[in-house]
């Protein structure tokens, strides 16, 4: 058995070790001046547009700095949402998927430039005016150039007898000779959910695994995101998930109402476009990764397991202008997954999600590793807020990109 003056001796040397300058921690970061405003306009909107639960956090350095969390996950059993609240992203998932091709890319069993018929022969059956249905690239995909069209499904009255969304891939393929490119491969932007799935159906094929499964195993397994999951929610998570809600009007008075949508519904083969379920926890793990801030314990050869730093700048390179179409807005371009706007240190890259009835977007700076993510679980179709919302909206952008200052 070692002495006590041993121990005391080893102690001391370890504490010198972790306090080495190849060991230190980043310092505490301090919140921008304008975050009070955001919160403040986070909160308008959130009473503006009749929001049931939310969550807002500002971090940098993969620390948390500020959080704000209002209303309830579950209305009817007085649940208020807390930092454990489990939200659904929506189309944040396609950076995931985007991720995904790009391992794939990078580990020899594909490349971006692969034309897309040659694993999905199927899409021969759209409609093709322009005879350029085959020089569609794994790249056009992922940004968003390839001419397929936005939804998913042709369906939308909300109708009990309708799948959320397409269940199996058969129902997309046999919808395909009733669809049509609507520009020329590779001219412009045009957002696509079925581009995203036709990229998972790819991961899929080529790995052999279920789109969730290699998500999973490739991404949040060596992230450590253990809270992350796809589809219904694992038991031991159940308590935490959050409901989602739609406000409406009532059919007979035009009056405006709250639909509680239960906590659970199923994207069916549509996950790879906008199936994941997170806490805001897991998101910050994952834009950790993404801005390169390796945690305590952790490891940047982790890191590199899942995407080089290479290749996520890559990703971040602009592709097309988003000058039309969802999320236009100005001076923001598309890369491949990923959304950009801003050049240098005040560069802010990210994503919004919308599904059911919950939003989210999250925006961070790779610069100054200052990011922005927030999560709602009420979408309001019957008055929307819409210009509370811009303001919001653009405020999170404004600070993520002032944070380079």
């Amino acid at each position: 058995m070692s002495s006590l003056f041993e121990r005391l001796a080893c102690q001391v040397a370890v504490a010198a070790i972790i306090s080495s300058p190849a060991f230190a921690q980043p310092s505490p970061a301090q919140a921008p001046t304008t975050w009070p405003a955001f919160t403040q306009q986070f909160r308008d909107y959130v009473a503006a547009d009749g929001i049931v639960g939310a969550s807002a956090l500002i971090m940098r350095n993969g620390q948390v700095i500020s959080r704000v969390d209002l209303g309830q996950q579950d209305r009817a059993a007085s649940a208020p949402v807390t930092d454990r609240t489990i939200y659904h992203w929506g189309s944040i998932t396609k950076s995931l998927t985007a991720i995904a091709i790009l391992q794939l890319r990078d580990r020899g069993r594909l490349s971006l430039d692969d034309k897309v018929t040659r694993y999905i022969p199927e899409l021969r059956r759209i409609h093709d005016p322009y005879g350029r249905i085959d020089s569609i690239t794994i790249r056009m995909l992922l940004a968003h150039t390839a001419g397929f069209r936005n939804g998913t499904w042709p369906y939308g009255d909300g109708s009990p007898w309708q799948p959320f969304e397409p269940t199996t891939w058969e129902q997309l393929v046999a919808m395909m000779p009733y669809q049509t490119l609507l520009f020329p491969p590779g001219a412009r932007y045009g957002y696509s959910n079925p581009g995203y799935i036709y990229l998972g159906r790819i991961v899929e094929q080529l790995t052999g695994d279920p789109w969730d499964a290699y998500v999973q195993k490739n991404i949040f397994a060596p992230l450590g995101m253990t809270r992350s999951s796809f589809r219904t929610t694992p038991f031991w998570l159940a308590a935490d998930r959050s409901h989602n809600y739609e406000i409406v009007k009532d059919s007979a008075t035009g009056a405006a109402r709250l639909r509680d949508n239960g906590a659970d519904f199923d994207p069916g083969i549509t996950t790879p476009n906008g199936g994941w379920n997170a806490p805001l926890a897991d998101l910050v793990t994952y834009v950790s990764f993404l801005t390169g801030v390796v945690p305590a314990g952790g490891s940047q050869a982790r890191y590199d397991v899942v995407l080089s730093r290479a290749s996520l700048r890559e990703m971040w390179t602009a592709v097309a202008p988003m000058s039309a179409g969802y999320e236009a807005a100005a001076g923001q371009s598309i890369g491949l997954g990923f959304f950009l706007q801003g050049e240098g240190d005040r560069r802010v890259i990210g994503h919004t999600g919308s599904q059911a009835g919950f939003r989210a977007f999250y925006y961070f700076n790779p610069v100054t590793t200052t990011a922005v993510i927030a999560a709602f679980n009420t979408t309001n179709y019957a008055a929307p807020a819409r210009e509370a919302y811009n303001r919001m909206h653009e405020a999170a952008k404004a600070m993520v990109r002032e944070s380079g200052r």
